[in-house]
């Protein structure tokens, strides 16, 4: 294999592919399915304790509300530990291929989340508990920085173009069933037994259950093969030594732009999931197994925004679809708080789904929408690290502020700040042009400015 580091212009390549068979599209649609749902279970699941036992197992001298704050935190290291993910399993992932590379990522997120649901609490072991709680959330974010980013790639290098949004909304799909299966599996161990026995073991059942996705997931990847899109790349082109260079050399806008663009879908997944969770369970004074029933419920009402938001995509375009949810986003959010605030079950439960459907809408269109961004040389990390930077600034941010900012200056103030992400998203989307035209694998993407012209 030869290998290049920066040039700009790509050698003639053979004409772009059509695209796979439906038959292997489902199979390589499963095949990132899988992997996302348990990227996004593991990550669920520990919103969920983060929001329901962790202040409490990992955090006693604390206090509850400082407790909650620090548990939060927790879930902010491994959006902090995403990027760097990003970069080293892009790296490689630009280099020696996107199935191995997703391998790797999927055996890391599996055996972290299992370790966690071995973890001894700081009762028995002292401060040592959060500090390894602290360092298995560092590994989960390595290997979630490194999933979602390969996952789409994988569906979208296999895609015929006119349906790439469809089948690259699968990953994001994975991430609505996992959601829905996160919540569930605690919903189910909340209503067959007692809460003392929840909180001295039973939050650990649904950390140990990763075991069984990750012996399905490793199966079906391992019967997939690399994409035509970068076996092209390797074969006529070679790859380049170093990817994150290149991609912050020749398209740094368009890392910032695609990061701004995708902020506020993200912010909405997770107040809308883990966050509320937390909201409804203490601030709200709600019952554990009706607030878990909700979020439930908003795990399908973002499966099935997923879907519809990638189709339509297909048809009006990447740009206007995610526009749409963005602009939903502002006027929603502002919205959200007070009627959560009325304290009504009614509310909650109209409060999540449709926070949830809104951030589905967006993400639908997310996986080709990211992968059209970049050359396919650094494709693979421009997209994972695009992704994770607007975890950190979407993901991970919220949450953490929301709990200072709302006691000191009311829940109103909170969903200003949501707005003002979804603004930033909407200024990002409206630089970027439409890109759904494009083929992944000629030269077409490469040569896109780093400031493109909005169409």
């Amino acid at each position: 294999m030869t290998q290049r580091s920066d040039a700009v212009t790509e050698p003639a390549v053979p004409p772009p592919s059509t695209g796979a068979t439906p038959p292997k599209m489902k199979k390589v649609a499963a095949a990132s399915f899988v992997g996302t749902v348990i990227e996004f279970y593991d990550f669920g699941i520990y919103g969920v304790a983060a929001a329901l036992v962790f202040p409490t197992l990992f955090f006693p001298a604390l206090g509850t509300a400082a407790g909650t704050v620090a548990s939060f935190a927790t879930l902010g290291v491994a959006f902090v530990a995403r990027p760097f993910g990003s970069i080293l399993f892009g790296h490689f992932g630009d280099k020696i291929g996107r199935k191995k590379t997703l391998i790797a990522t999927m055996l890391l997120m599996g055996i972290s989340t299992v370790l966690v649901g071995l973890m001894p609490t700081a009762n028995t072991i002292g401060v040592a508990a959060p500090i390894i709680i602290v360092f298995l959330r560092i590994l989960q974010g390595l290997a979630a920085g490194g999933e979602w980013g390969g996952a789409v790639l994988f569906v979208s290098e296999h895609s015929p173009k006119a349906q790439r949004g469809f089948w690259s909304s699968f990953p994001s799909f994975g991430g609505g069933i996992a959601i829905i299966l996160s919540n569930a599996t605690f919903l189910i161990t909340a209503l067959t037994m007692s809460n003392e026995t929840f909180v001295n073991w039973g939050w650990r059942v649904p950390f140990l259950a990763s075991f069984i996705l990750i012996g399905v997931g490793l199966w079906i990847r391992l019967s997939i093969d690399e994409t035509p899109v970068f076996a092209k790349q390797a074969k006529v082109v070679g790859v380049t030594r170093t990817p994150f260079f290149d991609a912050f050399k020749h398209q740094p806008l368009q890392i910032l732009l695609a990061t701004g663009a995708t902020a506020m879908t993200l912010s909405l997944t997770y107040v809308g999931g883990p966050y509320l969770v937390s909201y409804g369970s203490g601030t709200l004074g709600l019952e554990r197994p009706f607030v878990l029933t909700i979020a439930v419920l908003g795990g399908v009402a973002i499966s099935v925004a997923v879907i519809l938001g990638a189709v339509l995509s297909d048809r009006i375009g990447r740009r206007r679809m995610i526009l749409i949810a963005a602009v939903l986003a502002v006027i929603w959010t502002l919205t959200l708080f007070p009627l959560l605030d009325t304290r009504s079950h009614l509310a909650f439960a109209l409060g999540v789904p449709v926070t949830m459907f809104i951030s589905g809408l967006a993400t639908g269109p997310l996986g080709a929408f990211l992968s059209e961004q970049f050359a396919t040389r650094y494709r693979y990390t421009a997209t994972g690290l695009s992704y994770s930077l607007a975890g950190m600034l979407g993901g991970a941010i919220p949450p953490l502020i929301a709990t200072p900012i709302i006691s000191t200056w009311g829940s109103f103030a909170f969903g200003c700040v949501m707005a003002g992400i979804a603004v930033l998203s909407i200024i990002c989307i409206l630089v970027i042009g439409e890109t759904k035209q494009y083929e992944l694998d000629s030269d077409e993407v490469s040569r896109r400015s780093a400031a493109p012209t909005p169409s």
